[in-house]
């Protein structure tokens, strides 16, 4: 069994039947989840390591076959297999949007493989042309400096600089003579950067595209041809611009790399755009652990799933059961987003300062009575069992959805008085009994308003004065 296996293995027995709400529960969980970030991989076998690249790969090109191959190949010529991950310093924070395919280059470093996090000071001046509009604001060299000074402290969370190489492409670029670029350009039709929609649109509609956003693709994969790598990695917004690197390297004659594409998440603000620093809609890696928490908490429920597949090591299996819970009512899709806004918290600061951002966020905006929901139905009649009661108010179509239900934590008896709450589960075997005697077993001496909870369903229990 792999290191990783055993880590699923602990979390999923959290996940199938713990409760997700509590704080304990979910500091074990975030502690489980966070650690693997940092889990040994190497123990995976060639194909393995694909599988778990590819699973996360909006694109991965030619295929998951070819990079066991590729793997193997390496290992076969005793070399370690590179990958790269390249990022131009237009503007002074990482964001949780660079941090997609930082968190796929950071399993190749734990995989055993090495990682070359380049740093684009020199493409910088160019400026990455895609999905613009119209022409970038050339950046000073003053600019460049300054956006890049904290770059490695950023996204040190992510990888082991003591293993990865940290470099700036101008080490290389400033030394390349123009003979050697009229070489390799005299190579590539101009045909191949024009492919490109969003340059076709800015000539349809007439708008400028200076000869530098065409070379800018041809001198980012000038640091492909300096690393001679095995893979790169890169947001899908690149892809073409990867395409080039291939390309490239071919004419310079060495082996193409292969390629992974990831998906763009989109932004917090949930108007379908990607997150980025020139719409505001993004959340910096600089940011304190409250204000992270608090703006994943933000996000529509709907990007709660992107959001776990592209920020979090969670595998699809695990994913599934609390989407399953989810569904069945046994986890409020609000304590699954606090889990989100944990996990990439935690990613960051820690397992500490995530559960305390959680705590401050619950103190200040989570505070809720049932007292103050409206129209709930209510249960008077309470000498039947807890079975029938829950079918015949609709919350469950059969005894053993009932009994579901409760194998998950989701079937409670509460009490609330004066803003204090109490919780008390019930278990599978305690369905059959009557709704009566389990109120005055297990809330007895209890003052204040009685609820049942099935799930994510209330209902109120009327009691005799």
């Amino acid at each position: 069994m792999t290191r990783l296996s055993q880590s699923v293995d602990r979390a999923t027995a959290l996940l199938d039947g713990a409760d997700l709400s509590a704080d304990a529960t979910v500091r074990e969980l975030l502690t489980e989840t966070t650690q693997r970030r940092g889990l040994d991989l190497s123990d995976l076998a060639p194909a393995e390591q694909a599988a778990l690249i590819a699973a996360r790969s909006q694109e991965l090109q030619p295929s998951a076959d070819a990079l066991a191959e590729r793997i193997i190949a390496a290992d076969t010529k005793g070399r370690r297999f590179v990958a790269k991950f390249g990022i131009d310093p237009t503007g002074a924070e990482v964001h949780l949007g660079h941090s997609v395919p930082m968190l796929i280059l950071s399993r190749f470093q734990r995989m055993g493989h090495q990682v070359v996090f380049i740093v684009g000071d020199m493409t910088a001046k160019i400026g990455d042309p895609s999905g613009r509009s119209d022409d970038r604001p050339a950046l000073t060299d003053e600019d460049i400096a300054r956006n890049l000074a904290t770059y490695r402290q950023q996204v040190t969370p992510f990888f082991d600089f003591d293993r990865a190489q940290f470099r700036h492409n101008g080490d290389w670029l400033r030394q390349i003579p123009l003979p050697k670029i009229i070489e390799i350009i005299s190579q590539i039709p101009a045909s191949m950067p024009l492919q490109r929609e969003d340059f076709r649109k800015r000539l349809d509609a007439g708008q400028g595209l200076s000869l530098a956003e065409l070379m800018y693709s041809v001198v980012m994969a000038l640091d492909s041809v300096e690393t001679n790598c095995d893979l790169e990695v890169g947001g899908i917004d690149q892809f073409l611009n990867m395409q080039m690197c291939r390309k490239v390297m071919d004419v310079s004659g060495q082996t193409p790399e292969l390629v992974v594409a990831t998906s763009l998440i989109e932004g917090t603000d949930g108007t379908g755009v990607k997150m980025s620093k020139s719409k505001g809609n993004y959340v910096p890696l600089t940011a304190p652990a409250g204000e992270i928490f608090g703006k994943i908490m933000s996000v529509p429920d709907r990007l709660v799933g992107p959001y776990f597949r592209a920020l979090s090591e969670w595998l699809d299996s695990e994913l599934s059961i609390t989407t399953a819970r989810v569904e069945a009512g046994t986890l409020h899709p609000m304590d699954l987003k606090k889990i989100l806004a944990g996990e990439v918290t935690a990613a960051v600061h820690g397992v500490d300062a995530a559960m305390k951002a959680r705590e401050e966020f619950v103190a200040r905006f989570s505070k809720r009575t049932f007292g103050e929901v409206e129209n709930l139905p209510t249960i008077a009649g309470l000498g039947q069992p807890v079975t029938e009661i829950v079918k015949s108010l609709g919350f469950a179509k059969s005894n053993g959805e009932v009994r579901r239900v409760a194998q998950q934590n989701g079937l409670r008896l509460v009490v609330e008085s004066e803003g204090d709450q109490e919780q008390v589960m019930l278990s599978p075997d305690e369905t059959r009994e009557q709704l009566a005697t389990l109120v005055r077993d297990k809330l007895d001496g209890s003052t204040g308003v009685f609820y049942l909870k099935v799930g994510r369903k209330l209902a109120r229990i009327v009691t005799s004065a």
